[in-house]
């Protein structure tokens, strides 16, 4: 009886072992897709797959061919940041043709040809929106996942778009993402505010390295190890000298998607790996 007892002890050990080292080796790629001057991020936390914006327009074919060539069928989320059209041009594309189950954004409007697209989109598969700001959670089945946004904080001026960003903080374990969308300095302001900012992996550097973003204030906070600027050609100056200056204070190791192509990161929830891809 008391060999009996032991063998069944030991085979209960040995696949809660196995069931523990399966959990943990759970891994999560994060995709900082090159679309140009313009955003577009893939999440993949194993079954469930999340996008943060589609690039401008015209970009979202070659978004829909980037998630084709992951194998990707099914986007469980998609997140529009807010609504300026190097974010959400090609949202109305990749709406159309994926099979996508839940759209989040801001509750923020704007009167582009780009937004409505992204509406009709939205509509003509019969979803809804669900509203993007601090404290709401995008659901996961991942094991020792969460996906938050921490902003925005609160309703800012109806012009003022950037700061209306949906900023969204991926946790995997022990290691983190924060996504910042195009948040400028006043909404940086209120997150350090609230005090949901906190120290930080790698970080997506807000408004494509524009000097309004990114503040010294913010990062003293956030610390990243490491920084992905979604950047391409254009006439702004980005990313500025001012953002990078500050980044390399903080000794944060930068990637540009306009001069490494596509950066894809890849977490164990304890240890963090990265590949470039060079367009």
């Amino acid at each position: 009886m008391k060999k009996i007892l032991l063998s069944v002890v030991l085979l209960l050990s040995t696949i809660f072992s196995f069931t523990q080292s399966t959990e943990a080796a759970t891994t999560v790629k994060v995709h900082y897709i090159n679309v140009g001057q313009g955003d577009a991020i893939l999440i993949q936390t194993g079954n469930e797959n999340i996008l943060i914006d589609a690039g401008g327009k015209g970009k979202g074919d070659e978004v829909v061919a980037y998630l084709k060539k992951q194998k990707i069928k099914t986007l469980n989320a998609v997140v529009s940041t807010h609504p300026d059209a190097d974010h959400i041009g090609g949202m109305e594309y990749v709406i159309k043709n994926m099979s996508v189950k839940a759209v989040y954004a801001p509750k923020v409007t704007h009167t582009t040809q780009a937004y409505k697209n992204f509406l009709t989109a939205v509509k003509s598969k019969k979803l809804t929106i669900k509203v993007a700001k601090k404290g709401v959670e995008i659901p996961t089945k991942a094991k020792d996942i969460t996906l938050k946004f921490l902003a925005p904080v609160k309703d800012y001026n109806k012009k003022d778009l950037n700061n209306w960003s949906g900023v969204l903080h991926l946790k995997h374990n022990k290691k983190s993402f924060l996504f910042m969308g195009d948040a400028e300095k006043t909404a940086e302001a209120d997150m350090l505010k609230a005090k949901v900012i906190s120290d930080v992996d790698v970080l997506k550097v807000a408004h494509h390295g524009a000097k309004e973003a990114t503040t010294a204030n913010f990062l003293k906070v956030a610390k990243p190890n490491y920084s992905v600027i979604s950047v391409g050609k254009n006439s702004y100056g980005h990313p500025t000298s001012d953002v990078l200056k500050r980044l390399k204070n903080v000794k944060s190791t930068v990637y540009r998607t306009d001069k490494n192509g596509n950066v894809v990161f890849t977490s164990t929830g304890t240890k963090i790996t990265v590949k470039v891809d060079k367009k």
